[in-house]
């Protein structure tokens, strides 16, 4: 036993003493504010003379409420005003809801993430369609926005790409924002939601110190370029953002990264049940990591259910959910994929 505990000992010690990076720098650096990149006749210039693409990715599932306004705002602000963005895409679940029509009626390229790779079947989750749109779709950057925010602005997307543009050496690029109104007395709250704050921050400030740098580690707000996300393995559920997180860092360092202000994010709040489940996901991914990369040795097999209690007047019941747990392979990887980029490149 003493082995084991002097084994794991000195993995975190290693971990914990390989920050390589001046952390105040970075944030001075690589921390932006969208408005420094509010002159788009400039930065189209700029997009032009490196003869980049930049696509944008809305994942969907069920977001009719939301998903129409998204696609008309970036569609007349970013293509039709300023041509930004060379194509718009909703990439989807399988909505039962009008979310499909809806989407393409403001004009956006819409797929189902069931019809793209068939042959590679389906899993249910938005990391699948993150995945699927590194195949679906043709830009040098792409730009992730989630379908649900109720404040949409076009610095969504401009203020993610724009770093990526104006300096090469970045590879990913992600949103921080206050997900409500500003308090009365002007301050903003540091740091990101529940989840960020209990879990993932907690377990950064362990394992990769370095990344505690990022202030919304789990923003569905990000633009990568394109070389990047192709190399990187996607897990179907909720750790993608955080596994991206690990494996960007792991191979090319904090100072890959960079970060946009986008001020504020109204959107829907999801209740303490989904949360828990959003923390199982990401703690197994987080752990799987740590074993994949010989930080942690001697964890055992992970299970893919949570359970969770549901009480009923004087009855407690215990509830079991299963969390996805499979993980796509890096898209290079996949022959129809590099066949496909090989009559463009």
């Amino acid at each position: 036993m003493n082995g084991a505990t002097e084994e794991i000992d000195c993995c975190l010690s290693a971990v914990a003493g390989s920050c390589r990076v001046d952390m105040d720098g970075w944030l001075q650096s690589n921390t932006f504010h969208y408005s420094q990149f509010s002159d788009l006749p400039a930065l189209i210039r700029e997009k032009n003379r490196q003869g980049l693409t930049i696509s944008l990715c809305i994942p969907t599932l069920n977001e009719e409420k939301t998903i129409g306004r998204e696609v008309t705002l970036f569609r007349s602000e970013l293509q039709d005003r300023y041509p930004l963005l060379d194509e718009i895409a909703v990439i989807d679940s399988g909505s039962t809801d009008r979310t499909l029509a809806t989407a393409a009626a403001a004009g956006a390229d819409v797929y189902l993430a069931a019809d793209i790779l068939p042959e590679m079947g389906f899993r249910q989750g938005k990391g699948e369609n993150l995945w699927k749109a590194v195949y679906q779709l043709r830009g040098d950057i792409i730009v992730y926005v989630d379908a649900d925010i109720r404040n949409i602005r076009r610095r969504f997307a401009y203020g993610l790409a724009a770093p990526l543009i104006f300096r090469p050496e970045i590879k990913y690029v992600k949103a921080f924002y206050d997900r409500s109104a500003d308090p009365a007395d002007g301050t903003r709250p540091p740091g990101g939601g529940r989840v960020t704050e209990l879990l993932v921050r907690p377990l950064f400030s362990l394992f990769f110190p370095e990344l505690t740098a990022m202030i919304q580690p789990l923003s569905g707000e990000y633009a990568v370029r394109r070389e990047v996300l192709e190399r990187l393995s996607f897990p179907v559920g909720y750790g993608v953002e955080t596994s991206h997180l690990i494996d960007v860092y792991s191979e090319y360092g904090l100072e890959a990264f960079a970060q946009t202000d986008l001020v504020e994010r109204l959107h829907r709040h999801q209740d303490i049940r989904d949360l828990g489940k959003m923390s199982f996901g990401i703690l197994r991914t987080f752990l799987e990591r740590l074993k994949a990369r010989g930080i942690v040795r001697g964890l055992p097999d992970l299970t893919a259910y949570l359970r969770q209690f549901e009480v009923r007047g004087q009855r407690c019941r215990q509830v079991s959910h299963e969390i996805p747990a499979d993980e796509r392979p890096p898209m290079i990887e996949i022959e129809a994929y590099r066949k496909k980029i090989s009559l463009t490149r």
